[in-house]
């Protein structure tokens, strides 16, 4: 298990608590909007609208890791709201707010509430390449082939 350090934003409603698992098998922690006072009336997204929702929280997470943001499945089938930079990620070096870019791809309407789960964060191991400078690529059976080249279905 990794350990990631969380501090409160100053205007953050504590009483939100911090990330949990909604199971024991649960890959990803639900994260909430969190508000600043005078603003916890939430916001509305009509379709095709987007904003960065406050999670109140800032994050210190371990050097060789990140951490994933994800979209709930839930309000992804059921209302259309997703994480259009899917998956976002967070960082090891960025210690600012935590914040969740939110899309309403839906045909209505929807309300962010204040303490609402609004998508999830999953903690992973991160590897950083080498780049290497080569004058020529090893073939492959696929070759260059790329969208829909290796078949339908």
């Amino acid at each position: 298990m990794v350990g990631i350090s969380v501090v409160w934003d100053d205007e953050a409603d504590r009483e939100l608590g911090l990330p949990v698992y909604a199971s024991a098998g649960a890959a990803g922690a639900d994260l909430r909007a969190n508000f600043a006072p005078g603003a916890r009336d939430g916001v509305t997204l009509a379709p095709g609208q987007r904003a960065l929702i406050p999670t109140g929280l800032r994050l210190a997470i371990p050097e060789g890791y990140e951490v994933q943001i994800r979209p709930r499945s839930g309000l992804a089938l059921k209302h259309g709201i997703c994480v259009p930079n899917s998956p976002g990620t967070i960082d090891s070096d960025y210690r600012g707010p935590l914040g969740v870019i939110l899309l309403n791809t839906g045909d209505a309407a929807f309300h962010v509430a204040h303490g609402a789960r609004i998508a999830q964060m999953v903690v992973a191991p991160v590897v950083q390449a080498r780049f290497d400078l080569v004058d020529d690529l090893d073939a492959t059976a696929r070759g260059a082939g790329g969208f829909g080249s290796t078949g339908a279905g």
